[in-house]
């Protein structure tokens, strides 16, 4: 018996490092995709190393905070047998243990994000804005970038006590059976104040991650596949008509000269007119040299190789794109329709309404790592989403365009917001599955058991135990809930605003398809060459097409 024992604990931890290797094999991956990521948007002519580490490892932080989630699942889920029965390792002690290790988790990497979003990124953004307006000294530099990320300090400190000090009792409604169940997970998540501080601070973050993925990611998971599917317009046809605008506005020009071919002055008008045109045939000459650059590269050969594949991989992400869509909008009409209302921040407790992904997820986890697998793939899908939204998009301050987002092309301050924008959107990712597959994210593949009774002839007979999937009506000691979810639903209202972005990000989405629908095919060099851009910028494309 004791030889048997050991065995099972030894089979345990083999598991559990198996586990907890594909942990660090994912954290390696992230690493190398954010370098590669970054590298391959920054400028190379305004390359800064400072900037470059910073958004690597700001992005790489939020990578890793949302791998974090599938281990907290499948650490829950792992203490438990199928049967319903605990394994024999998983004592109240180890598995309290195990909780705390996940909590720590969360504890690091969500004070990092403070410390990124609040702290440094601002400070190097700053001090790259005064290294440009002035080259001088390094301490003045330092000095200023100083003063104006207290600004954000000072943010940071405010959202912090009103999280420590905020009430969380809130009244109950009569006869409100879910709520009461809520408040019960909360008391056993607990009440420290340094707790509840670091969870409204990153909940706050979370709500601005919800705008943007509102912004960016409700349009990117229409435009990307559409796109994929559409395909781009032909480098050499292009080349043609922009050849035929070159020849267009060289004889309007001609035509303008020949005004003062006698020694009269041009008009006001006619200067202006002039100016303009000049300006028209520079940029028809950069994008001449593009296009020849790019119709002569091996990548754009390749990529017209691929283009078959390519329209596959659009259907495919525009078919995920409406699963997730559906998820959504069955998870809302549940809560719409089964949660306790507005005061509890519709949360509900199991699945009345369910939907494709909450079903295939537990019947994926029967099968490791599939489910590990398919919550990554959801993670980096809304990760190139987001990038494709932003690209299309750019960087805006409610009507005003701050930066573009280009391939080889783009300043470290377009980059540290970048990675900003990615971070609190990443952040947000954790909610967004969790409103696709609530009972998934909640209690994994648990289970518990349940007493029945058969009886012959009204007499009870035999007493049987009969597994059941861990719900709201579970004794507290049989399931155990990830503390990825009791850190999300801390605050009632945040529940609730995060309920109603995610009705806009639906709206948006299927708004981001229609206009998607209605445009014609990009140009092969869309957003790469503007008016305003440098004759030297033609340099750094040619660079990365080469």
């Amino acid at each position: 018996m004791l030889l048997l024992t050991e065995a099972k604990m030894a089979a345990a931890v083999s598991e559990l490092l198996t586990g907890w290797c594909l942990f660090g094999l994912a954290l390696l991956a992230i690493l190398i995709f954010c370098w590669v990521y970054v590298r391959k948007y920054q400028s190379r002519r305004e390359s800064e190393v400072i900037s470059t580490i910073t958004a690597i490892f700001a992005l790489a932080v939020a990578l890793i905070s949302s791998a974090l989630l599938p281990v907290d699942i499948f650490l829950v889920s792992y203490m438990k047998n199928q049967n319903g029965t605990f394994k024999d390792w998983a004592d109240a002690n180890v598995s309290r243990q195990i909780e705390d290790t996940v909590l720590y988790g969360y504890y690091t990497l969500y004070s990092i994000i403070l410390f990124c979003v609040f702290l440094w990124i601002p400070f190097v953004y700053f001090y790259y804005e005064e290294k440009e307006e002035d080259d001088g000294n390094t301490c003045s530099q330092v000095k200023t970038a100083l003063k104006y990320t207290f600004g954000f300090i000072t943010i940071c400190a405010v959202l912090l006590l009103i999280g420590a000090f905020v009430p969380l009792n809130i009244p109950n409604k009569k006869n409100s059976t879910e709520w009461e169940k809520v408040k019960l997970l909360f008391e056993e998540f607990g009440s420290s104040h340094g707790l509840t501080a670091l969870s409204f601070s990153i909940s706050s973050l979370t709500v601005i991650g919800m705008l943007a993925a509102i912004t960016y990611t409700a349009y990117g998971m229409s435009a990307l596949p559409l796109n994929l599917i559409k395909g781009t317009t032909s480098a050499a046809y292009e080349r043609l008509e922009n050849t035929e605008d070159i020849e267009e506005v060289e004889q309007h020009l001609s035509r303008l000269k020949s005004k003062c071919r006698d020694g009269r002055p041009l008009s006001s008008r006619d200067r202006r007119a002039l100016q303009q045109l000049e300006g028209r045939l520079r940029t028809l000459r950069r994008r001449e040299r593009h296009l020849e650059s790019i119709e002569k590269s091996w990548w754009t050969k390749f990529c017209e190789a691929i283009r078959p594949l390519k329209i596959v991989w659009g259907v495919f992400f525009i078919i995920v794109a409406l699963l997730f869509t559906v998820s959504l909008f069955l998870s809302n009409l549940d809560k719409a329709l089964h949660s306790a209302g507005f005061d509890s921040g519709f949360i509900i407790l199991g699945t009345n309404l369910t939907n494709p992904l909450n079903m295939l997820l537990p019947v994926l986890q029967t099968v490791f790592p599939l489910d590990y697998i398919l919550i990554t793939t959801i993670v980096m899908y809304f990760i190139f989403t987001s990038m494709a939204g932003i690209r299309n998009m750019g960087i805006w301050f409610f009507w005003i365009r701050l930066y573009k987002i280009r391939r080889g092309k783009t300043r470290p301050q377009a980059l540290l917001f970048l990675c900003m924008i990615l971070l609190l959107i990443v952040l947000h990712t954790s909610y967004m599955i969790y409103s696709l597959a609530p009972q998934y994210v909640m209690y994994g593949s648990q289970k518990y058991l349940v007493q029945s009774n058969k009886t012959i002839g009204g007499q009870p007979r035999n007493v049987t135990y009969v597994s059941k999937d861990c719900d709201a009506d579970a004794p507290e000691d049989q399931c155990i809930v990830t503390r990825t979810y009791l850190f999300l639903h801390k605050f009632w209202f945040f529940s609730a605003v995060y309920y109603f972005g995610n009705w806009a990000f639906i709206a948006v989405f299927l708004i981001g398809l229609i206009v998607s629908c209605c445009k014609g095919k990009k140009s092969v060099i869309e957003g790469e060459v503007d008016d305003d851009d440098s004759d030297m910028s033609d340099d750094e494309l040619s660079a990365y097409y080469h």
